[in-house]
């Protein structure tokens, strides 16, 4: 299937439009999943790039929810149209313009509602107190809608030299240069968790409050809609560890019961729970640098 297109294709600027407002999708959302910025998927559909690259095209089509044919330039449509059109009776003719005028009035409705306000979401980060230099920490990320979304784009960015080391879901696009990871949701849930790990920079500095930005982009009901994520909490970097939340080097029953369900919450995801079990087994922990890492300890007599 490769082979059978160039790498280099014709869009049909005016195929991309209709079908995108067919489904109630932004340029906004659009350009967000292919990669692109909104100006540039204007000039597709106003047909001022004809020809694109392929791969963009592949993702165009993905964002669509399309097959990539459909959004392809047909160069002998326009002439069967014309041709058809002339051999069409007069009756036929005023058939199919009454027909044209009941699909515009249905079509405007439904791409520029007016009288229902978007829904709303929210979107909120959950930080660890602790990260420790070198070490691994776990931060998950809740959103919420009211109302069901046909599909949202989730960004976050972390500081350079950290690095995503595994998620659930999985991240739809990561970049661990520049600190950057994305995930694509096609009608996500009402409520849906997303839960990471970052390993901390071995030279982070000791004391730095760490800040994370990101972003939620939906598409609801027509509207276009791109929220800031909220923060909980504040992550200092220390030599703590994550799961010890008040920071005194003893991981209790509460803090330890806290990150069960946090583990068991977030799936697939078990982040050091030997160790965790360890330090809370023992009665406290230490930070061993010659070993890069926490220690078990039990608390003097």
């Amino acid at each position: 299937m490769e082979s059978c297109h160039p790498q280099a294709v014709s869009i049909d600027g005016a195929a991309i439009r209709r079908i995108r407002e067919e489904k109630r999708l932004t340029q906004l959302y659009v350009s967000k999943v292919v990669g692109v910025t909104t100006d540039t998927v204007s000039r597709w559909e106003n047909n001022r790039y004809p020809t694109i690259r392929r791969d963009n095209a592949l993702k165009l089509a993905e964002a669509l929810e399309v097959e990539i044919e459909e959004i392809l330039r047909q160069e002998d449509s326009s002439e069967i149209e014309s041709v058809e059109m002339k051999q069409a009776t007069p009756g036929k003719t005023w058939l199919w313009v009454a027909v044209g005028a009941v699909l515009s009035v249905i079509l405007g409705y439904l791409v520029f509602p007016s009288d229902n306000p978007p829904p709303e979401i929210r979107a909120e980060r959950i930080l660890p107190p602790f990260a420790a230099p070198g070490q691994r920490v776990l931060i998950r990320v809740n959103l919420q809608s009211e109302k069901q979304l046909k599909g949202m784009i989730l960004r976050e960015d972390y500081p350079r030299g950290w690095t995503l080391i595994e998620s659930v879901p999985p991240a739809s696009s990561l970049d661990n240069i520049d600190g950057i990871a994305r995930w694509i949701f096609r009608t996500p849930q009402l409520q849906t968790t997303v839960a990471y790990i970052l390993e901390v920079a071995e030279d982070a500095v000791v004391g730095t409050v760490i800040e994370l930005s990101g972003e939620l982009i939906a598409n609801p009901d027509g509207y276009s809609t791109s929220i800031p994520l909220a923060t909980h909490g504040q992550m200092i970097v220390k030599f703590l560890h994550w799961a010890d939340m008040n920071g005194d080097r003893i991981i209790d029953d509460l803090e330890i019961l806290e990150v069960s369900d946090l583990l068991e919450e977030t799936g697939q995801i078990h982040l050091e729970w030997d160790l965790i079990e360890a330090i809370w087994d023992a009665g406290g922990y230490q930070w061993q640098a010659e070993q890069n890492r926490f220690l078990p300890v039990s608390p003097a007599p």
